[in-house]
């Protein structure tokens, strides 16, 4: 049986089977992104959306890129701060900025936010976006230009993002539910499948650990209670774990004391593949980055990236995949003068 090609005279399908598949894919696409699509089924998000908006030519990435690069100068850090911030924007109601949003019960007072930082960094680059752009730009398409702007800065890639995003107007901490570093590989890749995002975007996203600290307290029990076995993590790396105790002695008043999460000391404030080869050599300082290298779904991704693979574009096609979860576009949502504060709100 020919299922393509010409039989008995008929009309080849194939193109338009290329064409109800590539239809298919783009509804995937609008419905992952709360079905915010063009006629026709295009998304709505796009490279170059502010392309003549704004008077006088501004390139509104660059005003922002100015600004991410004055605070970087000054604190690098600001890098792992902002890859903190959109994902964690992201997977609460989508990349819609809410979680600039102030109020005594909105997604910053949630606990597991409460140490997010780059807030003043996204309100001064909008403050100077609206001196010369104003009521045109989006808190929500912001967030996505810093983190970028800020990873290129520190060393990884300048992958090219799609604009087009909506503020929402909502921001509720009872919404709040990040997963944990102990989560299951397989827990996780469902918490990431529902935003629409693969396996391999998972591993690639969690590179962005290749920067950034973690606190004692989210580790410890790896150093001296594993799973409460009263015995430390067997696949940590012993000569680790005695690095480790020194800085996080078994005692609580530790808690709050910091590592760094790549402990190569030559790439821990680089956006590389470090990250990768460290939890090869079971040198991971969460049990959920550890997992990523031990996990039969995941460990064949780890090893190709550790060993060769592009990280800086499978990173950024996966960064620019992130900024796409559940966006608000068209006539949906607003466009805040104020980053923490929604129209109603000043009104």
């Amino acid at each position: 049986m020919v299922l393509f090609g010409l039989e008995n005279g008929r009309i080849p399908v194939r193109k338009n089977m290329a064409k109800l598949i590539i239809v298919a894919l783009a509804f995937l696409v609008c419905a992952a992104s709360r079905g915010q699509c063009e006629e026709g089924g295009t998304p709505l998000l796009k490279v170059g959306f502010y392309d003549g908006k704004c008077a006088d030519t501004t390139d509104v990435e660059a005003v922002v890129g100015d600004v991410v690069a004055s605070f970087y100068d000054r604190d690098h850090t600001v890098a792992a701060a902002l890859l903190r911030l959109q994902f964690h924007d992201c997977f609460i109601r989508g990349c819609d900025a809410s979680i600039l949003l102030d109020g005594p019960n909105s997604e910053k007072t949630a606990l597991a936010n409460r140490r997010i930082r780059g807030y003043d960094l996204i309100e001064a680059a909008k403050s100077s976006v609206e001196a010369v752009c104003p009521g045109v730009v989006s808190c929500a398409d912001i967030i996505v230009m810093a983190t970028r702007d800020a990873v290129f800065l520190s060393g990884g890639g300048r992958y090219t993002v799609q604009m087009g995003r909506r503020d929402g107007a909502v921001s509720s901490a009872s919404d709040v539910n990040m997963p944990t570093s102990s989560i299951s590989v397989s827990d996780l890749i469902k918490v990431f499948g529902d935003k629409g995002l693969s396996p391999t975007d998972m591993v690639y996203l969690l590179g962005g650990h290749t920067i950034g600290v973690a606190r004692c307290s989210s580790f410890r029990d790896r150093l001296y209670n594993f799973q409460n076995t009263g015995e430390p993590d067997p696949t940590m790396d012993s000569m680790l774990r005695d690095t480790l105790i020194t800085r996080c002695p078994q005692d609580s008043l530790s808690d709050d004391n910091t590592v760094d999460l790549d402990q190569n000391s030559s790439s821990s404030s680089t956006v590389d593949n470090s990250y990768y080869q460290q939890i090869l050599s079971n040198r991971g300082i969460l049990q959920i980055d550890q997992e990523l290298a031990l996990d039969p779904w995941t460990q064949p991704t780890v090893n190709s990236i550790a060993q060769g693979w592009n990280f800086t574009t499978g990173f950024g096609q996966a960064m620019i995949k992130l900024g796409a979860v559940q966006v608000l576009t068209g006539e949906q949502g607003e466009i805040r003068q104020f980053c923490y504060s929604t129209i109603e709100r000043r009104q």
